[in-house]
């Protein structure tokens, strides 16, 4: 009886999650302006050293600083997660207690 119950929820939770899946709107792709995609192939073919189709890390590091901010201009929201990863360094630091101000 105990094996029929829990089969009949764990069927219960499936479909829930199979109509869920179903009913969830779907993003939108996100389609490059013409403008994105002459930045995008430029760089590719004057950076992409390994001819991966891809900028890693230290193609990226070669690219001037002028191109490196048309860059993120073109593609705010790779800027903006490369900005939320990046680490505070503009945070306030905690100072230690002072042992004689209770003195």
């Amino acid at each position: 009886m105990k094996k029929l119950i829990i089969a009949a929820v764990a069927l219960c939770c499936a479909t829930a999650l199979v109509v869920q899946a179903q009913d969830a709107p779907k993003k939108a792709s996100k389609k490059m302006t013409p403008e994105q995609k002459q930045l995008q192939s430029d760089m590719l073919a004057k950076y992409d050293a390994n001819k991966d189709g891809k900028l890693d890390k230290t193609e990226k590091g070669s690219m001037t600083q002028e191109e490196k901010d048309a860059w993120a201009k073109a593609f705010p929201a790779h800027a903006k997660k490369k900005a939320d990863a990046a680490p505070a360094t503009d945070a306030p630091k905690l100072d230690a207690p002072k042992a004689d101000a209770a003195k």
